[in-house]
């Protein structure tokens, strides 16, 4: 091969891949997330705002009467268990999930894990805003494999 088309599949194979980043990226800023929620719970109304992100996400709202069918169905342990249950892109959010750490979760696609959860209803979390008041909380990725700490958020109180 001369060295003309050796640069031309270069520069070639090179597009391609900057294509293939981009769609990738847009994949997670494409998906459309279902949240379960309790029709009588207000604050899931709120965090599925937090999660729109303005319109960079649809959330679709489905009123179920029986949500521990819905987190039953979907893996979400017991002592991991908030008011809503949302799934993204195939994985199971629980809680009050900060957006960023779902978008990293939809970005880094790691192995073994199934979703992220919020346990309880921390104030200061998405959607549990009460002026400046905040709880600490964790972000737990949950799976097959087994827990880890996804992250942390600090109190004030």
């Amino acid at each position: 091969m001369n060295p003309r088309s050796t640069r031309t599949v270069r520069r070639s194979l090179a597009s391609f891949a900057t294509i293939l980043v981009a769609a990738c990226a847009g994949v997670a800023q494409a998906a459309t997330f279902t949240m379960y929620r309790d029709p009588n719970c207000g604050c899931c109304l709120e965090w599925a705002e937090h999660m729109a992100q303005g319109e960079k996400h649809e959330v679709n709202s489905v009123d179920h009467p029986d949500m521990g069918v819905v987190k039953t169905q979907h893996g979400v342990p017991d002592d991991l268990r908030s008011c809503h249950t949302m799934i993204a892109d195939g994985y199971v959010i629980e809680g009050h999930v900060p957006a960023a750490d779902v978008e990293r979760l939809l970005a880094e696609r790691p192995d073994g894990v199934t979703g992220l959860a919020v346990a309880g209803m921390p104030m200061g979390s998405p959607g549990m805003e009460h002026g400046d008041h905040r709880q600490p909380y964790q972000v737990i990725a949950f799976g097959p494999e087994g827990r880890s700490v996804w992250a942390s958020y600090p109190g004030n109180m």
